[in-house]
Parts: structure tokens; C-alpha cells; sequence
């Protein structure tokens, strides 16, 4: 699950893509412990310069999971990439300036800090932007995993779940039959 501010006022969700074709997700690095912070002081920034247009995105994502401590189980959210920030952007002289003179950005991510875009299957892995597809898929049927920790491997349709857009699958794994919940986006029809 991530974490992605649009301000609906302004820019209209469905409209994002549309507003700069040619924005493309930029990953900053940041101190550790300081994402959250990072990610407020570019939205203010965004806000107070009137950059909605060309710094569409801020993301820090984050994973929901279950710690236990002392015996109480107790859900949490751990950022799934610790001091990185990730911007969908229009790369341009005054963005590059604005994001990398933002108090706690320590670089972009690239060679000798010069912004490399993330590709469409980076993206898609990072789990960023899921495309929004149907799958076609029935009980019983033979589909190859094409993502994630079970990348390669294939196996049997046993749930559809439509309203999730998600899968469960069972895969052999160390000889014994184990069932795992994927989205559609890592699936593939054998």
C-alpha cells in the first residue's frame, strides 16, 4: 500500500496523467527517519511556489503489517524503502533546484546525482502505480507469477477476488502445497 498525495482541489486524480505526459517518478534520497518531513516540506513547497503542475506527486510508501511486542499484537505502518522519497515530476532546471535545496533531501538517485526516471516496470514492482486492468482468470487455471518474491514460478488459480484485484494461488513450495494472495499485475495466463 503506499502513501500518494494529489490535492483533489487542484489536479483531479483521474486527470494526473494527462496534466504532463511527460512527468516521470523520481526517487530523492533523504536522512533516515526524516521521509515523512521530507514529504511535508516539498507539499509546502509545492503549495506556497504554485508547482502543482509540474510536481504532481509525493510518496512514501508504507506497508501495513503486524508487530508484537510484550505479547500485544499491535498493526503498523514501516516504510517500505527507509530514506527515500518518491516524486512523480516534470524534470525541468527549477524543479531540479527546488527538490534538491529542500531541507532533508540529501540527492536524486542517479550517477554523480544527476535524476534518473524510474521505468514502467519499476514502477509497477515498487508498487507505486498499478495499472488498472481486468484479469480474465477462472478456478483451476495455470498462471506464471511475473513479480515479487515468487517471480518465476507457476501456479493454480484457487480464488478470484474482483472487488481486491487480487489472486490466490496455490504454489508448491518446498514440496508442500502453499496458497499466497497476489495482485493481478504480477500474473500471467500460461
Amino acid at each position: 500500500m503506499t502513501d500518494i498525495t494529489v490535492n483533489p482541489d487542484i489536479i483531479p486524480e483521474e486527470l494526473v496523467d494527462t496534466i504532463h505526459p511527460d512527468a516521470k517518478w523520481y526517487v530523492v534520497h533523504t536522512y533516515s527517519g526524516y521521509e515523512n518531513k521530507v514529504k511535508a516540506n516539498i507539499e509546502k513547497i509545492i503549495d506556497t511556489r504554485g508547482m502543482h503542475d509540474v510536481i504532481i506527486q509525493v510518496v512514501v510508501p508504507v506497508q501495513d503489517t503486524i508487530e508484537i511486542k510484550n505479547g500485544v499484537k499491535k498493526a503498523v505502518q514501516r516504510k517500505i524503502y527507509p530514506g527515500y522519497v518518491l516524486l512523480k515530476m516534470v524534470m525541468n532546471e527549477e524543479t531540479w533546484y527546488v527538490i534538491r535545496n529542500t531541507r532533508g533531501v540529501t540527492s536524486f538517485v542517479g550517477p554523480a546525482s544527476k535524476p534518473v526516471p524510474l521505468t514502467d516496470e519499476e514502477i509497477i514492482a515498487m508498487g507505486v502505480e498499478v495499472p488498472d486492468f481486468e484479469l480474465d482468470l477462472n478456478v483451476d487455471e495455470i498462471v506464471r507469477i511475473i513479480a515479487g518474491p515468487f517471480e518465476g514460478s507457476i501456479g493454480n488459480v484457487r480464488e478470484v477476488n474482483h472487488q481486491k484485484k487480487t489472486v490466490t494461488i496455490a504454489l508448491s513450495v518446498f514440496g508442500r502445497e502453499t496458497q499466497v494472495e497476489l495482485d493481478y499485475h504480477v500474473l500471467q495466463r500460461m
